[in-house]
């Protein structure tokens, strides 16, 4: 536990003594179970930032005298101190209780507490930020971290290219929500004005894109030189052991990333029988749709003598980008309405609608049997979106099994992955660029049912990560066929075969929004 959780800890004790509160009044102000707030309280989970927003607000106090230690919050609820925030206004007198001592004198704040200028970049969002907690620059609250970035990051700059790398179908853009149990509603505090956020003219830290913390990045790339050094410079053999300790150090780095998170997810839910393997070796009942798609047309046109120009397209890596999907936080729970909220996520009892588009792959894949079937999240989004678009009719849903979800769950992981992986390749160094390859792709595969990572059991996200790569694949195929090109065949979750000028309509590059040439063939001839 890091001393300003200590502190808070104390401070909230403090309180609820000073008021003759008990845990489970604090527990229901908070809008958090009696069971939430005394794990917090005995070390077993973290005060996150936005619980100190609610405590503050609870208490009538600002956030610094929260944090100012137990003395310190007890007299300003009791009027007697002033607020660590020079343009507080005086508390109101609030009447000692008979059996509270004579109050201390507050120590004074340390000098680091409160400054004028930026301290350095926020370890949550990496900009520029006003507090220090426990000796790092950060933001009090969700909300300024969100006001700095979008200080930082107007959408009047984001850049052309990445706009146009847009899907052409895209998901639906509702605002994420916990699960009731796990992550409630954070109501925005009055008690504690927040600082003005960084002007747009404050630069970035370099290297380091909106939500990417940079100690995220700092740890990949420090883990690369430590094991480079241990190696003596060997890059093969510390290859070797970076991959060997790539599913310890994703998961250290997935721990750091959800350091004031707004979400406590859940790494052990139940997990029903469909979501179970049959055997040790077998599957369970999810469908995920990675087929070896083929356009009947063209080779049928092809063995008729027609010589058709291929070009294989390379998806970059298309876990990582799949690490942005709507992942569900808590325990699945069965709902039978039949519609689909898109403020949830989890798995679906589904019947497909006819698929009309020979020329295009089915967002199912390559599934032959009639009937129902159990699909992801990603899965049953990408149909309502074909749906929309007029493509099919929509899915029947008969069950689904749900919790509340967030499509940002792991973006900061995905982020700094990224980030890291960028940089490497501008530079030059595959063995970084090796080793966060390591690290996602082990990351998604042994998250499910794996006797290789012991600290994490979520075969629901593992599904749905693999699918939304899939269906990130199929929005490229689809936005080459709207484009004139010919959609010869797809593979698993990465590979496009192409006819026409492909470069018209992707960027080539090995970055993540943009794709490689791997292999050019006639189409029919030998390969």
């Amino acid at each position: 536990m890091s001393g300003t959780e200590e502190i808070l800890r104390l401070t909230v004790a403090a309180l609820m003594s000073r008021s003759g509160e008990r845990q489970g009044d604090l527990a229901a102000g908070l809008g958090l179970s009696q069971a939430q707030v005394s794990r917090k309280q005995s070390g077993g989970a973290h005060w996150s930032l936005e619980d100190v927003d609610l405590l503050a607000a609870h208490y009538g106090l600002a956030v610094l005298d929260l944090l100012a230690g137990p003395t310190h919050a007890v007299d300003v609820l009791r009027g007697a101190a002033r607020s660590l925030r020079p343009d507080a206004p005086a508390p109101a007198p609030v009447s000692p209780s008979p059996g509270l001592p004579a109050p201390v004198p507050a120590p004074p704040a340390p000098a680091e507490t409160v400054v004028q200028e930026p301290t350095g970049p926020c370890v949550l969002c990496g900009q520029p930020a006003l507090d220090e907690l426990d000796g790092f620059p950060q933001h009090l609250s969700a909300e300024e971290c969100a006001e700095a970035v979008a200080a930082a990051s107007p959408a009047a700059e984001a850049p052309a290219a990445a706009q146009a790398e847009s899907p052409p179908i895209a998901e639906t853009s509702a605002a994420p929500v916990a699960d009731t149990e796990t992550a409630p509603a954070s109501p925005a505090s009055s008690a504690s004005p927040a600082p003005a956020a960084p002007s747009s003219a404050d630069p970035p830290r370099r290297g380091t894109p909106a939500y990417a913390s940079g100690t995220l990045i700092e740890q990949i790339t420090d883990r690369v030189h430590d094991v480079l050094a241990e190696h003596e410079g060997e890059a093969d053999a510390a290859r070797a052991a970076l991959i060997k300790t790539a599913i310890p150090d994703v998961m250290a780095l997935l721990k750091a990333s959800r350091v004031g998170g707004r979400y406590e997810h859940s790494e052990f839910p139940p997990t029903q029988d469909i979501l179970r393997k049959k055997s040790q070796k077998g599957a369970d009942e999810i469908w995920e749709g990675r087929p070896k798609w083929r356009n009947a047309a063209l080779f049928s046109a092809a063995k008729k003598g027609e010589r058709i120009e291929v070009t294989a397209l390379d998806m970059n890596a298309a876990y990582l980008s799949a690490l942005k999907a709507w992942l569900p936080i808590g325990q699945l729970r069965e709902d039978t309405s039949g519609v689909h909220d898109p403020k949830k996520a989890g798995v679906h009892l589904i019947t497909p609608a006819e698929w009309d588009h020979p020329d295009l792959p089915n967002p199912l894949g390559n599934r032959m049997e009639p009937g129902e079937l159990w699909v992801t999240e990603s899965t049953l989004r990408l149909l309502v979106d074909c749906a929309r678009q007029g493509l099919a009719d929509p899915p029947t849903i008969h069950r689904s099994l749900v919790s509340g979800a967030t499509e940002g769950l792991l973006e900061k992981l995905r982020r700094a992955l990224a980030e890291t992986r960028r940089t490497a390749l501008a530079e030059g160094d595959e063995l970084t660029v090796a080793y966060v390859k390591a690290m996602y792709s082990k990351f998604v595969s042994t998250i499910g049912e794996s006797s290789a990572n012991r600290e994490i059991r979520r075969p629901d996200w593992m599904h749905i990560i693999r699918s939304k790569a899939f269906a990130n694949l199929w929005m490229k195929a689809h936005k080459a066929h709207r484009a004139g090109l010919g959609v010869v065949e797809i593979s698993g979750t990465d590979e496009l075969h192409v006819t026409g000028d492909w470069r018209a309509v992707f960027q080539e590059g090995r970055d993540l929004n943009e794709v490689k040439e791997k292999d050019t063939y006639i189409l029919g001839g030998k390969r």
